[in-house]
């Protein structure tokens, strides 16, 4: 199994590449499902979770086609085309789904295009249940009659999906996308109230809409979509990711380094970056993106609760405590989104941090240096909190189970080595060479 060795002490410099946006991407495979036209998607990113997408539509039947990244930018990102002019299979097994969660989100197009679905419960989480009961009672709003069986939910709509009113009780980003999707094959119109504002909703319904789609209100959270016969093909290219950006910005700040964040984009992250302004980290756009760098030399303890965008990403919570073990007094910061996102803050004590949790909250007193550590990712943002704490730590730091970070990280041991830093990632070939 592979592993990363982090050497710290070394101050980031240069410039970082933002890939496409995981979040984005998967939905955005999912939507070529609507259609029996090519879908050609542009700036997608190499990752593994982009794989287990693509390995599901393949056996729904949908044809791949992979046109590799630009020549003169290694992470551009690939051009996938994707046509479904025939749906081989209405079941997505458990055998794929339980390697995602966001495979849920084939659950509308297939229910909207064929009429019937059959999808496996994605099962538990690491970092805390995401329940698909918000899914199923909006679908069954829109006329779908919806059972549970043996693991899996069997939808059905043989005349076709309704136009309907759905009242979200809470925001959920991939029951946005997945009612989205489902109504725009729907009869009639469907409004959706508290939908999901993130970005990478936002994104999906560019996309739908450049399909044929009839979309109001993109952005915002209420959404108005009038149901079309019919969608068609579209190119579309993937939103840069925020996640990746604001984690390498604070990769900045914890070194303190100077980096620009090609791509990125501000009005993505401008929560982030007010708060990491009060913690004295200047971000200031620039013609190719942003440039991310230490005020006056200090970082400041700050406070912070998760909340769903525009509020602060919980997707960003593990990288914002590694950055506050490091700066000056303490930090105060809650997760309201996951009921199981401090598994990295056994990891970081390892490292000499000083971090009490208490329920949904976790108080950080900031210590004058780190020490290198052999530490263990237990998921996605987890894994890449660890490597930032690496960075800024006195000695080696070895990261094991680092597949956790390929979900969602594309290269990022290139990325970081390319701007000063002492990573190299060490392969289990290697070793055993």
């Amino acid at each position: 199994m592979d592993r990363i060795r982090i050497r710290g002490g070394k101050p980031l410099k240069g410039k970082i590449p933002i890939s496409g946006a995981k979040n984005a991407a998967l939905p955005l495979l999912a939507a070529c499902l609507l259609t029996d036209e090519k879908l050609t998607l542009g700036n997608v990113p190499h990752l593994a979770d982009i794989t287990t997408m693509a390995n599901l539509l393949g056996q729904h039947g949908v044809g791949l086609s992979l046109n590799g990244a630009h020549p003169k930018q290694g992470f551009a990102g690939r051009t996938i085309e994707l046509t479904a002019n025939k749906i081989a299979s209405i079941t997505a097994p458990y055998d794929l789904v339980r390697k995602m969660r966001a495979s849920i989100v084939v659950l509308g197009p297939l229910l909207a295009r064929c009429g019937e679905a059959k999808v496996s419960l994605p099962g538990g989480c690491a970092i805390g249940t995401r329940p698909v009961d918000l899914h199923i009672s909006a679908l069954e709003r829109l006329g779908a009659d919806i059972e549970l069986d043996q693991g899996y939910i069997h939808a059905r709509a043989p005349k076709g999906l309704r136009g309907a009113e759905i009242i979200f009780p809470m925001v959920t980003v991939t029951g946005t996308e997945n009612i989205m999707m489902a109504a725009a094959l729907a009869k009639g119109d469907t409004t959706i109230v508290n939908a999901a504002r993130e970005p990478e909703v936002a994104d999906l319904a560019q996309c739908l809409t450049a399909m044929g789609a009839e979309i109001e209100g993109i952005g915002t959270d209420k959404l108005r979509i009038k149901g079309q016969g019919r969608l068609h093909g579209a190119y579309h290219s993937v939103i840069p990711d925020r996640i990746e950006a604001g984690t390498f910005a604070m990769a900045a700040a914890i070194t303190n380094g100077d980096v620009e964040l090609l791509g990125a984009r501000l009005e993505h992250i401008q929560t982030v970056a007010r708060l990491l302004a009060e913690a004295g980290v200047s971000i200031e756009e620039t013609a190719g993106g942003l440039r991310v760098r230490r005020a006056n030399g200090m970082l400041q303890g700050v406070d912070m609760m998760t909340e769903p965008f525009p509020g602060f990403p919980t997707d960003l919570q593990a990288q914002l405590m590694a950055l506050m073990c490091v700066a000056g007094g303490a930090s105060m910061i809650t997760e309201t989104i996951f009921e199981n996102r401090f598994m990295h803050v056994p990891e970081l004590r390892r490292m000499g941090a000083s971090i009490t949790v208490h329920n949904a909250s976790a108080m950080i007193r900031g210590v004058k240096q780190l020490t290198g550590a052999p530490v263990m990712a237990t998921d996605l943002r987890a894994s890449v909190s660890l490597a930032l704490a690496g960075l800024a730590a006195e000695g080696e730091t070895t990261l094991n189970r680092v597949y956790h970070l390929d979900r969602g990280y594309e290269r990022l041991e290139d990325k970081l080595s390319a701007c000063g830093a002492d990573i190299e990632r060490i392969r289990e070939q290697d070793e055993a060479a």
